[in-house]
């Protein structure tokens, strides 16, 4: 059976995100890093093709896209789905209006739709505006972020900043009312000129009324949430059998960690939490600029502690912190010094004996799985709502058993680097 669903992430995590969506609902799932060689993996419904795009420049980003596309449809894969963030990360020159482009030309597309809701996160779009949680976009702490700070909810805004296309919003109303309503929506919008539609989300359900409205489309522009719907259309099309188990791991006894880059409130609170109960290390950047040992003493310290239980590296701050830090180093050299630190401290755990791995951060991750030359990442079960456990596939079969859990800064409760461990067999 050829690949079904092709789907291209702007960074790791949501990759991850998106895969462990398909998994929980029957789809066999495979992440790989990076635009892939050869054929996919074999039985496997979806592919996640994971770049490390969402910060690059535009047209690196749209570089790989149209490459990881052409890799997916020469799998076969018979619809395409962008994954962006859920919080719609940007900035008013891309990328993500750009690549969307880029797709949807290649695909010969003149509609797409783009939803970045995930209500069991606490995302939501209503009136074309995106929430998280009781709060406009721009009031929540991703005003905050280092590299793509989002100061306007309005997505229909902020998309059309970044795309040529003319952007339209398909209501709440239109999705409350159901495919067929919906469906409606898009061919009015199309007769309109609009070439691309935001369209609200507040409930899991709407989310399956627009995968059900979309399937036909070549492209859907999105954050995890539609993926709920998705299996359910190639299923309904004879495509996907019914009782597939898509998320058996085998076991990965040994050694834990947490490498957390991510400065985000949600990672804070569980770095924090850790690091009440479980040895930490914080990397200072301005150590690292100061040429000392940084990895060197993180790799001692847990080497020293690993047998005990988990041990948390860290390079979480606060904003005032990182800003602080960045106007000393500059924003590219000071994200690069950490990026690059932390991937070197988890390939010393790795060679420690670390079998079982939790990196927050959507960049952190792309530098770690770099780094422990991950070329892939089967989809296990789930920590929580976005995060699964992964099974490493390495470039090299002598390379030992990994598990991987790649969190989006944002995602999971206050205990989530407590917890994830009850979820591995």
């Amino acid at each position: 059976m050829s690949l079904l669903l092709g789907c291209i992430a702007d960074d790791f995590t949501g990759g991850t995100d998106l895969a462990g969506t398909l998994v929980r609902q029957g789809m066999r799932t495979v992440q790989m890093i990076g635009v892939p060689h050869g054929p996919p993996p074999p039985d496997v419904d979806a592919v996640v093709v994971a770049l490390k795009s969402r910060t690059a420049p535009v047209g690196d980003a749209v570089d790989t896209a149209l490459a990881a596309l052409r890799w997916l449809r020469a799998a076969g894969a018979r619809q395409i789905c962008f994954k962006v963030c859920s919080t719609f990360d940007s900035t008013p020159q891309g990328n993500i209006g750009p690549v969307a482009d880029a797709l949807m030309d290649a695909l010969g597309s003149d509609f797409s739709i783009a939803c970045p809701a995930f209500p069991v996160n606490g995302r939501t779009v209503y009136k074309g505006h995106l929430f998280v949680g009781d709060v406009l976009l721009s009031d929540s702490g991703m005003r905050d972020h280092p590299l793509t700070p989002m100061t306007d909810a309005n997505l229909v805004r902020v998309l059309q900043a970044q795309t040529r296309r003319r952007v339209g919003l398909a209501d709440f109303r239109d999705v409350d009312a159901g495919p067929d309503a919906l469906r409606r929506r898009f061919a009015a919008l199309r007769a309109e000129g609009v070439g691309m539609a935001i369209v609200d989300a507040i409930t899991d359900a709407h989310l399956q009324t627009i995968a059900t409205a979309c399937a036909d489309l070549p492209l859907l522009t999105t954050g995890s949430g539609v993926g709920i719907g998705l299996p359910a259309n190639f299923r309904a099309s004879g495509l996907l059998p019914d009782g597939l188990v898509a998320d058996a791991l085998p076991g990965a006894p040994g050694p834990s960690a947490v490498i957390a880059g991510s400065c985000s409130v949600a990672t804070r609170a569980q770095v924090a939490a850790m690091a009440a109960v479980h040895p930490a290390f914080r990397v200072d950047p301005l150590a690292l600029a100061q040429g000392e040992d940084v990895v060197g003493a993180a790799t001692a310290f847990a080497a020293e502690r690993l047998a005990a239980g988990p041990v948390l590296i860290y390079a979480t701050a606060t904003p005032e912190e990182v800003r602080a830090v960045q106007q000393r180093l500059g924003v590219e050299h000071a994200g690069a010094l950490v990026e690059n630190a932390l991937a070197d401290i988890a390939r010393a755990l790795v060679g420690l004996g670390v079998t079982r791995l939790i990196v927050a951060g959507g960049e952190t991750s792309g530098a770690v799985v770099k780094a422990l030359d991950v070329q892939g990442l089967r989809i296990g079960p789930e920590i929580a709502p976005g995060v699964p456990w992964t099974r490493a596939l390495p470039r090299r079969p002598d390379a030992a058993p990994l598990a991987l859990a790649l969190k989006s800064g944002n995602f999971g409760g206050t205990g989530f680097f407590l917890d994830a461990w009850d979820a591995l067999s």
